[in-house]
This record gives C-alpha cells, sequence and structure tokens, in this order.
C-alpha cells in the first residue's frame, strides 16, 4: 500500500491553533484521534506541500477527463 492506494475509509480533519502556539493537525476516523501538532515554521512547510500535490494533482486530473 502507497500513497496512491484507494481505501475505503472516511476519516475527518480539523486544523487549527493551540493555546500553545502551536499548529494542531487533528484526523479522527473509525474511533481513533491522532492529534498532530507542528511550529508554525513546519506549518507553512506542510501548507507548502500540499498547495504543490494540489498543483500536479491538477495536470492528472485534466488529462482523465
Amino acid at each position: 500500500m502507497g500513497i496512491d492506494t484507494e481505501r475505503d475509509i472516511e476519516a475527518n480533519l480539523q486544523i487549527g491553533p493551540t493555546d500553545h502556539g502551536m499548529v494542531r493537525l487533528f484526523v479522527e476516523g473509525n474511533g481513533i484521534e491522532v492529534p498532530m501538532d507542528f511550529d508554525p515554521e513546519e506549518a507553512e512547510e506542510i501548507a507548502e506541500e500540499i498547495r504543490a500535490a494540489a498543483a500536479v494533482a491538477r495536470k492528472f486530473k485534466g488529462r482523465k477527463g
């Protein structure tokens, strides 16, 4: 299994600041809760990676139509 492997799993993602100056990504699904805290600089890097992945995904989406 890899990042391209489709799965039939539902989960919720919440993103927000903590009262300790961190950025929290909180994943909840199937009775599991995963809080992931990042300092603001790490969160910016993650945001850049998400934007880059979205740009590549747009290119693939245009090919499948």
